[in-house]
């Protein structure tokens, strides 16, 4: 039987529901290399699961050292190292390189990472100058030459709008920036021009050679100044020329290779990318395409890594939705409402709770303050806006401060 060496940090759904059952189906021994054994563990055996990994190991997944030599102490050879993290494609890389097996190319996956990287890339490629710069304490921000305003401050490194603040002149600058280095000491905050525009994204699939788009979102953002995600519609919004701008400039990254979520904004002036995600959508949006587009999105991703090529495949013709509930208040859940799945009449509705009664909310303006998410999948617009509508009307959280 082939081994799958999946690295991991924290569980997640993406690899619990999607990944692992996936790589069941292909015929895959699992072998799970992660730095919060324990933590996966305890998540196996707290509910049925629709797959659990053949072993659970414990290992220093951010170091491509200690990966490479946790599988080089095995005898069977793996079929493929894959990571849907964020935070462990260059280590993945590095490790499937070195094996010789099919993977990313770390530069491209630390240039993805460590956004002031990606930065600097296109600019030196002449692809965009948008004006950057990092700073990691108070005294590097007075010595900026000139920020142009309004910018916008976060963490080089970061995820899921944590931490992500619109900053229209320097005190909300200086503010902001002394909030992570009090949440963090140290870190490193890009600083970069605000682009104005609606925010999209762009969903590939690649095999080293060709590139295919399965389409994208366009998104719906909290107001100024955080940038929180609110809800998802999923379409072809783009023309020709657009999808070959963004293509281009993701290319020019170095992005070629497996699965990729780019966001980017659509400005007067073309599609300028935000930041990419060198890794599957998140946030519940994977579940939801593999309904909407009709694919086995997690194998297809999977047999990417194990090394068949891209191929064609056809994408169902349907529309989509996704909205996540952001808490608006701090304190304890009294009473949430418990997730469903409806199926029938050509639509696909699905309720997922993330966060239950007993546990206390903390507004941090990211996802990390969202209480469930909705999504939707129909044949037309008019069937998935009441779909949608209806399933929204019946959900309500009780929060005692």
């Amino acid at each position: 039987m082939p081994t799958l060496i999946l690295l991991a940090h924290v569980p997640t759904d993406a690899v619990n529901e999607g990944f692992l059952p996936a790589a069941q189906r292909l015929g895959l021994k699992v072998i799970l290399l992660t730095d919060q054994a324990e933590a996966h563990r305890r998540h196996f055996e707290a509910a049925d699961r629709p797959a659990c990994p053949d072993s659970i190991v414990e290992c220093d997944v951010f170091n491509p050292l200690a990966i490479i030599d946790e599988i080089s102490s095995h005898a069977e050879r793996p079929a493929a190292i894959f990571s849907n993290s964020d935070h462990l494609q260059t280590s993945t890389a590095l490790a499937a390189d070195y094996f010789g097996l099919p993977g990313k190319d770390w530069k491209t996956t630390y240039r993805t990472k460590n956004k002031a990287a990606m930065r600097s890339h296109l600019r030196d490629q002449g692809v965009d100058t948008l004006w950057h710069a990092v700073v990691t304490h108070e005294n590097g921000l007075a010595e900026l030459p000139d920020v142009p305003f309004p910018s916008v401050a976060k963490p080089r490194e970061g995820v899921g709008s944590q931490l992500v603040r619109f900053c229209e002149d320097k005190n909300a600058l200086i503010a902001h920036c002394r909030e992570v280095w009090r949440v963090e000491p140290g870190r490193a905050v890009l600083i970069e021009d605000y682009m104005a525009g609606e925010l999209y994204t762009l969903e590939t699939l690649g095999d080293g050679k060709d590139i295919a788009i399965l389409g994208g979102f366009h998104v719906a953002l909290s107001p100024p100044p955080d940038f929180v995600e609110l809800e998802g519609r999923w379409g072809n919004w783009l023309t020709a020329d657009q999808r070959n701008a963004v293509l281009c400039q993701i290319r020019a990254v170095g992005v070629g290779f497996g699965s990729c979520h780019t966001e980017f904004v659509l400005t007067p002036q073309g599609p300028r990318i935000i930041e990419i995600n060198y890794r599957t959508v998140g946030d519940h949006m994977e579940f939801m395409l593999e309904h909407t587009l009709d694919i086995a999105l997690f194998e297809k991703i999977l047999r990417l890594h194990l090394g068949e090529p891209l191929g064609t495949f056809p994408l169902a013709d349907r529309v989509a939705a996704i909205r996540y509930f952001p808490t608006d208040s701090a304190g304890e859940i009294i009473s949430a409402p418990e997730g469903f799945l409806r199926k029938g009449n050509d639509l696909w509705v699905e309720y997922r709770s993330l966060r239950a009664p007993g546990e206390r909310m903390v507004i941090t303006c990211s996802n990390k303050d969202y209480l469930g998410v909705l999504s939707a999948s129909a044949p037309d617009a008019r069937a998935l806006a009441t779909a949608m509508a209806q399933a929204s009307a019946g959900l309500s959280w009780t929060i005692q401060p």
